[in-house]
């Protein structure tokens, strides 16, 4: 992979947008937050090798913006590797994922640094939601319903477990050195909810009362489409063909960052309750994933077979 950034500063706050594919919207959403009135940032985009007319429109209103960082790797990474990368080339107190198709209101980052500036406590500030279509209209409201004011780490991640949908909190103001202590976004379906909840250990969260982020649903976005196949190619597309048991994975990395976490081991015991005790409220889940990892593995099996028995025919 080769990547060339062609421009840098040191901001306060970082903007990561990582890019596909993303002609239709892409424009909309950069103009977004050139238009913010605290400018005091830096927007890397990295754009994940897109086959339209996406690197066009971002090296145009690069050439006129220098806040403007533009990256580009050689092939598709996948969305995992690209949203981390973003964050890796970050040089921001601050940082904020920014995805190509969503707004930010004009005020957007000048609420959320005054919140993070003002109190320590806090590591990630997020404005109230509104839906839109692929139009622009507006859907509906959203109440992501994640403000983790606890000061306790446990009542913290058992808020967020309990409580996280759609992660629009993800795409809130960070502060980059409690970001740096997770494992960022990972290759699997549902990563984000797992950051949240890594997050949740490490500090408290606050939703701005108020209506300044657009999250776009539309049929080109990748939360639009229930495939799991697709999904999981979308998050890393050499993982094309393989197993996504969801529920367990999320299990697993929940264990892994309460493991992680520098909490005391007393603060681990009631996530740690909760988590096991899902497998025996939502056994159901758990047991059907297992099923279809069995049917996966056998239907690979008797496939080996038979082409073992193939070549000896031949």
């Amino acid at each position: 992979m080769e990547m060339t950034l062609t421009k840098k500063r040191r901001p306060l706050v970082s903007i990561g947008m990582p890019v596909y594919n993303a002609e239709r919207y892409v424009r909309q959403s950069i103009e977004s937050l050139q238009n913010q009135t605290y400018d005091h940032f830096e927007l890397i985009i990295s754009d994940n090798a897109s086959t339209d007319a996406t690197i066009d429109i971002c090296q145009e209103l690069a050439r006129h913006d220098e806040r403007i960082a533009l990256v580009r790797c050689d092939k598709n990474l996948g969305a995992a590797k690209n949203y981390n990368k973003v964050f890796h080339l970050a040089q921001g107190v601050h940082f904020k994922w920014a995805a190509s198709d969503d707004l930010c209101a004009a005020d957007y980052l000048a609420r959320c640094v005054a919140v993070l500036e003002d109190d320590a406590s806090v590591i990630l500030a997020y404005p109230k939601t509104i839906l839109i279509d692929e139009f622009g209209n507006k859907l509906r409201d959203y109440d992501d319903g994640l403000h983790l004011k606890s000061k306790s780490a446990s009542g913290r991640f058992l808020q967020l477990v309990y409580s996280v949908g759609e992660c629009n909190a993800v795409f809130g103001l960070i502060r980059s050195d409690v970001l740096k202590k997770t494992r960022l976004i990972g290759n699997y379906i549902g990563s984000d909810v797992c950051l949240l909840a890594e997050l949740s250990l490490l500090g408290r969260f606050y939703e701005i009362p108020d209506y300044l982020f657009c999250r776009r649903h539309h049929p080109g976005a990748s939360s639009y489409h229930k495939d799991v196949k697709s999904q999981l190619q979308f998050f890393d597309p050499s993982l094309h063909g393989q197993l996504a048991l969801q529920s367990w994975r999320h299990l697993f990395e929940h264990f892994k960052s309460l493991r992680r976490a520098d909490i005391r081991a007393t603060q681990k015991l009631l996530p740690t309750a909760y988590l096991l005790g899902s497998l025996v409220v939502s056994g159901d889940r758990y047991f059907k994933e297992l099923l279809t990892a069995c049917e996966f593995h056998c239907g690979r099996f008797r496939r080996k077979v038979r082409a073992i028995h193939l070549q000896r025919g031949m």
